[in-house]
Order: structure tokens, then C-alpha cells, then sequence
């Protein structure tokens, strides 16, 4: 029975693997997370480039908050950050169709955004710009949530590391040259703009791929023996705010321009 990737790809585990990639479901979502904190301590120069984008944009929302009323259509270009359902990752009743985050977090975010992050970018590493201050936007808000937000932000970077894999290890016929929308964010237009890319195609969409080293996983809901293997090399959420920050503590010799730290809250 085909489950995985691999399995409706024909790829071999090992090259999946090798790569860097998690093997998703492609039947329901899983219960791994793009972490935003993994981004910041990595020591990949593209991962920290992302934190980076990460917190540009948060700062252009925030500016936009203090500005005054912001237009109804500008919200929703701007603050309204939809489900990315096809990296197959978070909760999901059924299939890969979840929540996202909808008109209620949108609101919420552009009333409240400017008080909670008023000095984002520019605290110091033991002071902290964490994204997990989003929970207080609203109290639905949870590693589900800002895993989908920070997946908005990050898209192209996701595109454009499937599009690598798929044209070098997947049959042509299996490849589809597709619009993919809110892939990267043109600051001079103000506008988030769309861009081709040649993408795993399945069941009439497209299928994106995500670094295991920037997941996290729900380790209460892994129980099943079979599952257990493929989640080994996905770490675990570090679970409160208390850790985040003894965590930042001990990175406290870096540069402030790398203080930001953002990460999950469980």
C-alpha cells in the first residue's frame, strides 16, 4: 500500500534520506512542525538568512499596526496566513486540509501586534524576539498555528528545495511545472507575489518536501512501533518558555543582529 512519498514516488529511502528530506505521508498529515527556533540556532548560513526574512517581515507588519487603520484588502494581503497543506505537516482530521491561520488571527495580529512586539529586532540575545509571543495574540495559537505562519514565510526557500530533488531524482512524468502562490514577498510593490516551479505532482496538486532538520515533533501522539523509526531523526519540541530562554542564555556570546530568536511554543 502506498503511504509515504517514497512509496507513491518510487524513490528509494535512502536518497530521500541522504538528502535531508522527511518522508511525508501522502494520505494525512503528520504531527511534525517547522520550527522556527531550529532556524535561528542552526549553523547553516541559508537557515539563519530565513530567521532573518522571518523577522523582516514581522517588523513590516508591526510598522504597518502603528501606521493607523490598515484597508480590509490589505489586511488580507498582508496578515492573513493560509494552511500550506501541501508539505503534509500538523493536525489534521482527515487528509491534509487544516485550519490555516484565518480572518480571527488576522484581526488579532494587526490590533495587537505593534504592543507585543513594539521592539522587535532590536532586543539583545538575553532579552529575546521570540515568535512564540504570537500565543498571545490569541489563545488558539499553538506550534500548529505558527508552524503554518512561519511556512508562508519561508515558502520559496521549501519550493525551491523540492524543485532540486525532483528534478534530479524523479521521473519527468512526475514532475509538473506549477504557480505557486505567496512564495516570496516584493517589499518595494508591498505585495506577495506568485512564482513557477517544477514541483512533485499527485492527485491533481503539487507536493512540497521540508528539511528534517527543522522539524519538530508531537511526541504524545508517535506511539505506534511502526511509526516510530521514521520520526527518530526529527527532534523534539523543547517544551516551555523556560527552556527557550536557557536556551538563548547559553547562546548568549552571539551577535545581536542574531539575537532574534524565534521558536514554538508547546
Amino acid at each position: 500500500m502506498n503511504i509515504y512519498f517514497t512509496d507513491y514516488f518510487n524513490v528509494e529511502k535512502d536518497t530521500l534520506d541522504k538528502y535531508g528530506a522527511f518522508d511525508i505521508s501522502l494520505i494525512n498529515d503528520l504531527p511534525v512542525f517547522i520550527d522556527p527556533f531550529l532556524l535561528f540556532t542552526s549553523e547553516k548560513k541559508e537557515y539563519k538568512e530565513l530567521h532573518d526574512k522571518i523577522i523582516d517581515y514581522i517588523t513590516f507588519l508591526r510598522d504597518k499596526s502603528q501606521g493607523g487603520e490598515i484597508r480590509t484588502g490589505l489586511i488580507k494581503s498582508w496578515f492573513y496566513f493560509p494552511e500550506v497543506k501541501q508539505n503534509w505537516l500538523g493536525y489534521s482530521k482527515n487528509g491534509n486540509n487544516g485550519k490555516g491561520l484565518g480572518s480571527q488571527f488576522a484581526d488579532s495580529l494587526n490590533r495587537n501586534l505593534y504592543k507585543i512586539f513594539k521592539n522587535f529586532g532590536e532586543e539583545n540575545i538575553t532579552q529575546g524576539s521570540h515568535l512564540e509571543k504570537l500565543c498571545l495574540i490569541s489563545s488558539n495559537v499553538g506550534r500548529d498555528m505558527i508552524s503554518d505562519f512561519t511556512t508562508n514565510l519561508i515558502k520559496g526557500f521549501i519550493c525551491e528545495y523540492t524543485e532540486v530533488f525532483a528534478e534530479k531524482y524523479l521521473d519527468k512524468l512526475q514532475i509538473k511545472e506549477v504557480s505557486v502562490k505567496h512564495a516570496n514577498f516584493n517589499y518595494q510593490t508591498q505585495t506577495w507575489i506568485s512564482k513557477n516551479y517544477k514541483l512533485p505532482y499527485i492527485d491533481n496538486d503539487y507536493v512540497l518536501l521540508t528539511p528534517k532538520d527543522i522539524l519538530t515533533k508531537d511526541d504524545t501522539w508517535i506511539s505506534k512501533s511502526s511509526l516510530e523509526s521514521k520520526f527518530m531523526t526529527i527532534a523534539s519540541s523543547i517544551p516551555n518558555f523556560s527552556s527557550r530562554h536557557f536556551s538563548n542564555s547559553a547562546n548568549s556570546s552571539l551577535p545581536k543582529a542574531q539575537a532574534n530568536s524565534l521558536s514554538l511554543s508547546s
